[in-house]
């Protein structure tokens, strides 16, 4: 093995193992999305299908309580998504310091590119949905560098997708306008814990898509967007801290979508 593919088994195994990591203060943003890649492959072999990629950090009223300047993303696996029932559930057991956020998702019709403006965009959007991404910290109390946070699998731990709704020539334009400005209340246990618009994501979930792809533009080592993937567009608030027992529950206002309600295991 190359010191890439050493430093993603490592990854691969801290994730496996829920084992803590400390920070690494020499990795660099391009060698940890070369882990990136290659914790997908070793993913692979062992029999899991990305299905999709992450963003994270893309709320920039955030930063600030982790240390970080700008948006990153992640992979998604057939083992890390699942369909949201009426009332779902979530163990959250193997995952390490596990936080929830409440997040906007594309079903990709078409490759995405930077290059594209909000129409061309949302031309190659097949469907959005709401969805609940349960993130977590291989780190110490979430201490941890850009670089550390795209090798951790982008924070990745589970993500429950809600009812896709589907984006069609007819109505993409009333999903342009809502998309942007529409409001999200997050609670728990029946107590409002935070309020997020769309424009918290970068301006809003169309502009975080554009980021990523832009990142990918310049990947030599992981593909673009792809027909097929699901890209959730990150928090629309601040990111929770979970335990059992808990019941989060949304309700979406100014956007054609339901509002979710999981109960932490």
């Amino acid at each position: 093995m190359n010191d890439i593919e050493l430093a993603a088994k490592k990854y691969v195994d801290a994730l496996d193992n829920a084992t803590v990591l400390e920070p690494n203060a020499h990795l660099t943003t391009n060698n940890a999305y070369a882990i990136v890649a290659s914790i997908r492959r070793m993913r692979m072999l062992r029999g899991e299908k990305p299905i999709g990629r992450k963003i994270g950090f893309t709320n920039t009223m955030i930063w600030q309580d982790y240390g970080i300047s700008e948006p990153i993303w992640g992979y998604m696996f057939d083992t890390t998504v699942e369909q949201a029932v009426s009332v779902s559930s979530i163990d959250v057991s193997h995952l390490l310091e596990p936080r929830i956020e409440p997040e906007i998702c594309f079903g990709l019709s078409g490759a995405a590119n930077p290059d594209m403006d909000d129409e061309a965009l949302i031309g190659r959007i097949a469907w959005v949905a709401h969805g609940f991404e349960i993130v977590q910290s291989l780190y110490p109390d979430w201490k941890l560098g850009v670089a550390d946070a795209i090798a951790a699998a982008g924070m990745h731990g589970h993500f429950l997708l809600g009812e896709p709704h589907q984006i069609t020539p007819q109505n993409s334009q009333d999903w342009l306008r809502r998309l942007t400005d529409f409001e999200l209340t997050l609670a728990c246990d029946g107590k409002t814990i935070d309020h997020g618009v769309g424009s918290n994501v970068l301006g809003g979930p169309l502009s975080a898509l554009r980021h990523l792809a832009g990142l990918l533009a310049h990947d030599p080592d992981n593909p673009g967007l792809a027909a097929g993937e699901i890209v959730t567009t990150g928090s629309l608030t601040g990111a929770f801290p979970v335990s059992s027992g808990q019941v989060w529950c949304t309700e979406l206002n100014g956007v054609p979508l339901e509002g979710l309600s999981i109960r932490i295991e």
